[in-house]
């Protein structure tokens, strides 16, 4: 994997492309990867670069060492007390989060190990997710005094309001398949097959048009936002738009030929 140089005292994000496949992954293993301010902003110049690459169909958003990511640098929040700081950091921060969705390629959490307060935010933020059944996640901020807030807005629309608030009031984990059951996560594999379920659903993706995948991700998440009349009347005018792309007309065309489609990308 090579490396995304963002300091002298450390590389903070890694990234290899292949296949169409950005891979990113966190690269503070001593910190269980814990999202510094210099971290988000390494991932939000890399997002970015990403989002304009047409090559790029895919991202995989990993982490290194044991942990997928612990959340926030606390000793980064503690050694910068000034509320100035930390709103900056926490906008900073949901800045990233959104632009996750906003980008036009599906993003793919791939958690082989814990995912907590802002990691489990993460892992809520992205557009799927695959875990090892080691995995565990917890939203643990009110452990430490913490409410995590920021976290609520991404879990709260993954799962239950029962189910998501109940984690943040109490800071318990739970595990993959608990994570599945709600919501949170696509799929759980064991631990040594997690690299090959990942490597299934991009190769997935991106037998896929790439047109139709990024008008549809659009979409996806503005209608959610959407009373159902409005987001009804908006996915009509996607789905019209979507059947003038050539993506679209060579899809049916090769679908009643019994033939492969050659994606043109519009």
């Amino acid at each position: 994997m090579s490396a995304v140089p963002q300091s002298d005292a450390e590389t903070l994000l890694l990234r290899r492309d292949e296949g169409g496949v950005a891979y990113l992954a966190l690269n503070r293993p001593g910190q269980f990867n814990s999202l510094s301010q210099a971290t988000l902003e390494a991932l939000i110049a890399e997002i970015d670069a990403i989002a304009a690459d047409a090559s790029v169909r895919v991202v995989v958003l990993s982490g290194e060492g044991k942990a997928f990511c612990a959340g926030h640098d606390l000793k980064e929040m503690r050694g910068n007390p000034a509320l100035e700081f930390q709103q900056a950091l926490f906008r900073l921060c949901g800045r990233f989060m959104v632009k996750l969705t906003e980008m036009p390629q599906p993003v793919i959490a791939r958690v082989h190990g814990i995912a907590t307060a802002a990691g489990c935010q993460l892992v809520s933020m992205c557009d799927l997710a695959v875990a090892a059944d080691v995995a565990r996640f917890a939203v643990s901020g009110i452990n430490v005094g913490l409410f995590c807030a920021t976290p609520s807005v991404g879990l709260s629309r993954n799962m239950g309001r029962k189910e998501a608030f109940e984690m943040l009031v109490t800071g318990d984990f739970i595990d993959a398949h608990e994570a599945q059951r709600r919501g949170l996560v696509n799929r759980v594999v064991p631990l040594e097959q997690l690299d090959d379920e990942v490597a299934k659903l991009t190769a997935s993706i991106c037998a896929k048009s790439p047109v139709a995948v990024r008008m549809g991700k659009q979409m996806f998440y503005r209608q959610l936002e959407m009373g159902m009349e409005a987001a009804y009347q908006m996915a009509a005018e996607t789905m019209a738009c979507n059947m003038m792309t050539e993506d679209a007309a060579e899809g049916i065309d090769a679908f009643v030929g019994k033939r492969k489609p050659q994606w043109r990308g519009r």
